[in-house]
């Protein structure tokens, strides 16, 4: 099977699933937003208690690695909490940040966040990282940080991504992902489906919707087939590293302009 084959399949069947359902994209784009309206104002609660505050030492490292500058522009996609944004500022305080989320509940949590941090001037866009408002070339980076998964449209979301890219301009996205050994897989896979659910329940009072993200966790793509989707929509010299053995990944491209 070509790339370009196994990319589109894998993103069609991303497509189509939300959790354990099969549904139609619509209705998955429609449900993932109503999950990030209820866990919106406990979401970085319930990221402290799922990852036993990990997941803050892998947004450092992510945040590091984006090398954020005075002077760029930079789009945080899915990044409604802030939280990217504000980790950014901290080495880039004159950088122009646009935040792009899904949902409005999300991004009222980060605005007043950004807020009290004493953080101004980041412009707030409600959009679908699959059909971004932008015009193409704007950013200098873009970044996800534990979105990409819940964007309907891999595939479009990746091309978006590159287009609105400057040239030369970098793609970084952080993700849950497949752990490189079968054994330490089915280990993780346990905890996620037996505890996370239930402090989605104590902590959220949803345990529902932490059914979803556990799901959406284990059928989003490894690592190595992300790079692949990610060369499949043009980015040079896609690549990815493991953090914490595996447990999520920080991917890495350029829009690198064709030659005429």
């Amino acid at each position: 099977m070509g790339l370009g084959m196994k990319a589109s399949n894998l993103a069609q069947n991303h497509a189509r699933q939300f959790g354990r359902a099969a549904v139609a994209p619509p209705e998955k784009t429609r449900r993932v937003q109503g999950v990030f309206d209820s866990v919106a104002a406990k979401y970085d609660v319930m990221n402290d208690a799922m990852s036993l505050g990990w997941h803050r030492v892998w947004k450092r490292i992510f945040t590091g690695m984006v090398g954020a500058r005075d002077g760029m522009d930079v789009l945080d996609l899915a990044g409604g909490t802030g939280d990217i944004t504000r980790a950014m500022h901290r080495m880039a305080p004159s950088a122009r940040y646009t935040v792009c989320d899904l949902t409005p509940a999300m991004m009222e949590v980060g605005k007043k966040r950004l807020w009290n941090a004493g953080i101004a001037g980041v412009n707030w866009v409600q959009g679908d990282a699959a059909d971004l408002p932008f015009d193409d070339g704007m950013f200098d980076r873009v970044v996800i940080s534990f979105g990409l998964r819940n964007v309907t449209f891999l595939d479009r979301a990746l091309t978006e991504a590159r287009r609105v890219l400057r040239p030369g301009g970098k793609f970084y996205c952080l993700e849950f992902t497949t752990l490189p050994h079968a054994g330490a897989q089915k280990i993780y896979e346990v905890y996620n489906r037996v505890l996370i659910p239930q402090l989605g329940a104590m902590i959220a009072g949803d345990r529902a919707s932490y059914d979803y993200l556990i799901e959406s966790i284990a059928r989003f793509p490894a690592a190595p087939d992300l790079c692949d989707m990610m060369r499949a929509a043009g980015f040079a010299a896609p690549d990815y590293r493991y953090l914490t053995g595996g447990i999520v990944a920080a991917h890495w491209g350029t829009n690198q302009p064709k030659l005429r």
